[in-house]
């Protein structure tokens, strides 16, 4: 080694630089991108900026060095290719265009490259708009990259504004950020937006598996699993693990050399746990923890393991181990779908909610083995309590059926008539009890928003087990649910748009969205939402709902944040509106000789008589 260090041998190159993409065709999993790219250079539809969005390591920076490269591609000599902006870029070293090279080495005069994280005020904007105005030296365009884009102060992207709009014909930009919800919608109004998406698993393994037979190393097939699924969708994350992977192992990686690496443990042995903790076996389970951290396993990471084997049991049981199991070696789907053949989706969810409490405990406690033991034990003797049907059977009430069936009256009443009877020849007691059960049953089903029947949204319910049809099947759906035909697939208003939250049980989004959120403009037609969000709003919150509405609605909405505020928040309107209805009634001559018989009552809530329910307009005290 001192050897070909005193030779002057060429130091060595982290895999995440040496195998960094040199043209379009290098990229993997951004096949949309370079699609929407190459129809554009080929029509001439040439923007003046580009915006590049999406999680670390994913590929930004060096997709926007290669765009640079193609809008200034200009062939060597000897080269037929024609001169212009094009994304045919040669990857032969030896036929690389004028520029190419100067380009992929950040050293190219009319390529500027400016990291915002350092470089965030107005002066260093200025310098970008007093440089803009001269044209390049040698290249076609004079292209900027801005890094990280979102570190830019507000009066540097006001600075921005003017020349990002109308530039100079040979000025382009290209921005590449990682948090675009912190960009201005006015940055990006003007550019066109690209999401670099994360790397799927067997993609990501495919191209590690190339990687090593070019660095004359060996992996195992599983190795290269782990190390995809532990980058999470990051090239440059997975190159990382790789390389040092590669050298953990001496050239010839093996999962469990992974497994030892990274902390992980044994994939089977997680399963193993598992099955000890839904079998209610907390005992077993402890001295299997104990196994695992002894071989080195980390217990958060432990159980981060069990959740994935859990939502792979869950997705099992419910898209079936074909669709449910991309990636995933013959074993474990074996195993998870032994899992799930034993327990229900309720009892999976269980564990899985308590999985990711316990987890972010174990981060935060002194001793993380002894919280992920307390975990373990909580979730074993979850695991081993009856069902509430078995509990309510047991108590001797009717028992709440595991399906409805498709015979039942939209709002519950044949159910509850049927649990009444039943419970009447039980005793007072259980009479009692099932009607209380029977009313709040009611009551669920009858908030449940007019224009989405929960029926129609869960066409799957009801069923029997083993019934033999295409749930996908509209006809059938139809005439196993009247009402399905009847769904409108996307929300009218904002107020619609709410009751889907309160319908899918997102109690968390729907609370934000009555209190903290301001309407500014609903545009049904374009499926656009424009809104202002309050001092205690969750940033996030616009893109949360985007990709809810998206999953929910099967179609593409567009959810903005506004800088002017609009109507005051729905939550905010009802209860003035209650307010009102209240002093309204208060005035009315019954009720006011009522207080004033009655000194020490007082109005609680309106309640519309037909109904027998308070007026969810109105408001309930």
């Amino acid at each position: 080694m001192f050897k070909d260090a005193e030779m002057g041998a060429k130091p060595y190159v982290v895999l995440a630089r040496k195998y960094r993409p040199q043209t379009f065709d290098d990229l993997i999993g951004q096949d949309a991108m370079v699609e929407t790219l190459q129809n554009a250079f080929a029509q001439g539809r040439i923007a003046q900026g580009y915006m590049l969005t999406g999680v670390r390591g994913v590929g930004k920076t060096t997709t926007a060095r290669i765009l640079a490269r193609a809008l200034n591609f200009e062939p060597s000599e000897g080269d037929e290719r024609q001169a212009g902006p094009t994304i045919d870029l040669p990857r032969d070293p030896t036929k690389l265009g004028r520029h190419c090279a100067e380009i992929m080495e950040s050293r190219h005069a009319d390529v500027i490259e400016m990291d915002a994280a350092s470089n965030t005020g107005v002066d260093n904007v200025r310098e970008i708009i007093e440089s803009a105005r001269y044209k390049p030296l040698v290249a076609r365009y004079k292209v900027f990259i801005i890094d990280e884009v979102h570190m830019l102060s507000k009066g540097a992207f006001n600075a921005l504004l003017k020349t990002l709009e109308e530039p100079p014909e040979h000025v382009k930009f290209i921005f590449a950020t990682t948090e675009i919800r912190k960009v201005p919608v006015t940055v990006l109004s003007r550019c066109q937006r690209f999401d670099l998406r994360r790397v799927d698993v067997p993609l990501l393994a495919e191209h590690f598996k190339r990687i090593v037979g070019e660095e004359g190393a060996e992996a195992e097939e599983d190795a290269l699993m782990l190390i995809a699924r532990a980058a999470e969708g990051s090239v440059r994350d997975g190159l990382s693990i790789l390389d040092q992977a590669i050298a953990f192992s001496s050239g010839n990686v093996s999962a469990e050399d992974v497994r030892a690496m990274l902390g992980l443990a044994d994939r089977g042995r997680i399963f193993d746990l598992l099955e000890l903790l839904i079998g209610g076996k907390p005992a077993a389970a402890l001295k299997s923890l104990e196994a695992l951290h002894r071989d080195g396993a980390d217990p958060v990471q432990a159980l981060g393991d069990l959740s994935e084997a859990v939502h792979l049991a869950t997705r099992i049981k419910t898209v079936g181990a074909e669709d449910g199991s991309e990636g995933l070696s013959a074993e474990d789907v074996r195993r998870a779908e032994a899992v799930s053949d034993k327990v229900s989706v309720a009892l999976l969810s269980r564990v899985w909610q308590m999985l990711l409490k316990g987890i972010d405990e174990v981060g935060r406690a002194p001793n993380p083995r002894a919280a992920a033991e307390m975990v373990l034990i909580r979730i074993a003797y979850t695991a081993d309590l009856p069902s509430p049907e078995e509990i309510i059977k047991t108590l001797g009430g009717a028992g709440v059926p595991a399906r409805r069936k498709t015979t039942e009256a939209p709002n519950g009443d044949a159910s509850a008539g049927a649990a009444r009877a039943e419970a009447a020849s039980d005793g007072p007691a259980a009479a009692e009890k099932t009607m209380v059960d029977t009313r709040e049953r009611g009551a669920a089903v009858t908030d449940m928003p007019g224009w989405l029947d929960e029926t129609a949204n869960n066409p799957m319910e009801g069923l029997p087990e083993d019934a033999d049809f295409d749930p996908e099947d509209p006809l059938y759906i139809d005439a196993q649910f009247p009402g399905a035909g009847t769904l409108r697939p996307d929300p009218g208003s904002f107020t619609e748009v709410i009751d889907l939250v309160s319908a899918k049980r997102d109690a968390k989004l729907k609370v934000h969205l009555e209190e903290n959120v301001s309407l500014v403009k609903f545009d049904r037609d374009n499926r656009s939402i424009d809104m202002f969000l309050m001092a205690n709003g969750p940033p996030a919150i616009a893109n949360e709902l985007r990709e809810k509405l998206n999953q929910w609605t099967g179609k593409r909405w567009i959810v903005m944040l506004s800088k002017s505020e609009g109507d005051k928040p729905i939550g905010l309107m009802r209860r003035e509106a209650a307010a009102a209805e209240l002093e309204r009634l208060k005035s009315d001559p019954v009720v006011a000789a009522a207080l004033e018989a009655f000194p020490e009552a007082e109005v609680t809530a309106v309640r519309d008589i037909e109904a027998g329910e308070p007026s969810e307009d109105r408001g309930t005290g």
